[in-house]
């Protein structure tokens, strides 16, 4: 397939998830009742009768309705737009590589789906404790478009922050990062699964930061030990017992059967 091909296909693939990302924006056009009627509940939990969303404009509420058909539709087109994405790339490989991206696919739906569910989980918790902080007597009057989008961004950075270990595990798989990388860099690992855990938790409270980044770490740990058993997997293949230290040497390993299968043609040529 030339590079034209490429991009034709490239752009099939986006026009096709835009027009599932559409259709999610539809749909989420005609759940937008429960869906803020769930936020609203959220908030009366916590704070009240002292808790109102405040619509500041006349088209205020048209504006909300538009801002949470487009979130609901990102969060609900996803599974589509990544199979998308695994089609797009799925022609260029092998037969069994095309069963990698497939399990790839599959399980960063998984990943994105756990990660959004764990996200709707924590903004009763995140909006009960912040509206802690509200004076006693005072009312609390939300803009509605950003109490929304605080919500949504909440459940969009918990999806994604489960796919970081598929992330480490595709460039384990394409040779661009070794098993002794990862665990080498472990320390760093726990500094930056804390750091994003109390950049993206709203909660005052230590333990939800806690348990975030703890299962952010045992992903981690978990795309190390399938990243370990691929590796594995290619020395026998290929005949060596030392790991694999780097870029170079993974992809030799790549390359070995092919050159090991050439070499008896040259041996007889020569």
């Amino acid at each position: 397939m030339g590079v034209l091909d490429h991009l034709r296909e490239l752009r099939k693939r986006l026009l096709w998830s835009l027009a599932g990302v559409l259709v999610g924006v539809i749909i989420g056009w005609f759940i937008f009742d429960p869906i803020l009627g769930y936020l609203q509940g959220v908030l009366l939990d916590a704070a009240g009768r002292a808790g109102q969303l405040n619509f500041q404009t006349l088209g205020g509420a048209l504006d909300l309705k538009f801002t949470v058909a487009l979130w609901a539709g990102l969060i609900l087109s996803s599974p589509w737009w990544i199979v998308q994405i695994a089609t797009f790339i799925g022609p260029g490989l092998r037969k069994k590589e095309r069963l990698f991206v497939a399990i790839f696919g599959t399980t960063g739906i998984i990943l994105f789906a756990a990660g959004a569910l764990a996200g709707v989980m924590v903004i009763p918790q995140a909006v009960h404790a912040l509206i802690a902080f509200v004076p006693e007597g005072a009312t609390t009057l939300l803009r509605a478009d950003a109490f929304v989008s605080f919500c949504m961004k909440l459940i969009l950075a918990f999806g994604v922050s489960f796919l970081i270990p598929e992330i480490l595990v595709a460039l384990n798989l394409v040779g661009a990062l070794s098993v002794r990388s990862m665990l080498r860099g472990w320390k760093a690992a726990v500094v930056v699964c804390f750091t994003f855990a109390a950049m993206v938790n709203p909660v005052p409270s230590p333990i939800p930061m806690i348990l975030q980044a703890l299962a952010l770490l045992a992903l981690y740990f978990v795309a190390v030990g399938v990243s370990a058993v691929h590796e594995s997997r290619l020395r026998r293949r290929n005949g060596i017992t030392r790991p694999a230290r780097s870029f170079r040497l993974t992809m030799n390993l790549r390359r070995r059967p092919k050159q090991l299968k050439d070499s008896p043609a040259r041996a007889s040529s020569s």
